[in-house]
């Protein structure tokens, strides 16, 4: 059932805390270019009345900065998606092969799947097309459903894929894995994977298959309940995506991106919905780059 677990498991060394200090702000400068000199992130829609998630991660991803941002919507979802954005693209797949199509496009350099998909099967074979070609993708929510239910699938990852599952999502992909010390259940999951997985929570424990492990905080002063609302996860996922499409390596999108979702909550405060996050990133940067 898990073609990769053979590799040996790495030693388990002391975890890396995510900080202000740590964060690579050079990265996060924009250069002049032309647009395309900054990526563009596709992220894939679920179906009538199941679109919100895919459109929260794509604001996401233009927010922080990649240079383009499309929509991947099925027909019937055409006309609700079209209505609701603007800088953001649409483009339309009625399948894996449409899918396929767009992607002869290689200015399309990372992918966001999952939100609000969908987890019948022609959707694990938009998540397996993508997996396919190569490109960085992140896969939250109901791509890693599909992961954890085909094994076939989980043999498609890659290096520059991010997973970003909750508890229960991580103990349904990695059923054998404890996470009672989410620093070594982690560690053991990147391994497993062949990619850079994010274990969300108050404590948010972060693995790439180097064997390094990093953690954020958000406990004490740092606590940020109100980001336990609908879409947040989303935003999330849209972050890393954007970053990835930046060019950012996997492990240090994931953890820029648990960074500033945090800052962004602590501006917004209680009261706090998943649609604030993206419009406070500007001046959550403006004070980081500053």
């Amino acid at each position: 059932m898990f073609p990769k677990y053979a590799r040996r498991r790495p030693e388990i060394s002391s975890a890396r805390h995510i900080t202000r200090n740590t964060l690579d702000l050079l990265a996060l400068q924009k250069p002049q270019g032309h647009k395309y000199d900054h990526g563009h992130a596709l992220v894939l829609t679920g179906g009538p009345g199941q679109t919100g998630a895919a459109r929260l991660a794509a604001r996401a991803a233009l927010r922080i900065g990649a240079g383009a941002v499309s929509l991947g919507v099925p027909p019937a979802a055409q006309m609700e998606v079209a209505v609701q954005i603007t800088a953001i693209m649409l483009r339309r797949v009625a399948d894996e092969d449409a899918l396929c199509e767009i992607l002869q496009d290689r200015r399309i350099n990372a992918m966001c799947l999952g939100p609000a998909l969908g987890t019948s099967e022609d959707k694990a074979a938009l998540i397996a097309r993508a997996l396919k070609s190569g490109r960085a993708c992140v896969l939250d929510a109901d791509a890693l459903t599909h992961l954890g239910s085909n094994p076939w699938l989980f043999d498609l990852l890659h290096d520059t894929c991010v997973l970003t599952p909750h508890a229960g999502e991580f103990l349904r992909i990695f059923p054998d894995i404890s996470i009672s010390t989410p620093e070594t259940g982690v560690k053991h999951a990147s391994d497993r994977a062949g990619c850079t997985v994010l274990l969300k929570g108050a404590q948010t424990t972060i693995g790439c298959p180097d064997g390094s492990v990093s953690v954020h905080q958000a406990t004490g002063t740092r606590a940020v309940p109100w980001l336990a609302t609908a879409g947040a996860g989303d935003v999330l996922a849209g972050i890393i995506t954007g970053l990835l499409a930046r060019g950012m390596d996997p492990l240090k999108a994931a953890e820029t991106a648990t960074f500033l979702h945090v800052e962004c909550a602590r501006q917004i405060g209680p009261g706090l919905i998943a649609e604030d996050l993206s419009e406070v990133l500007p001046a959550v940067l403006r004070d980081l780059l500053s």
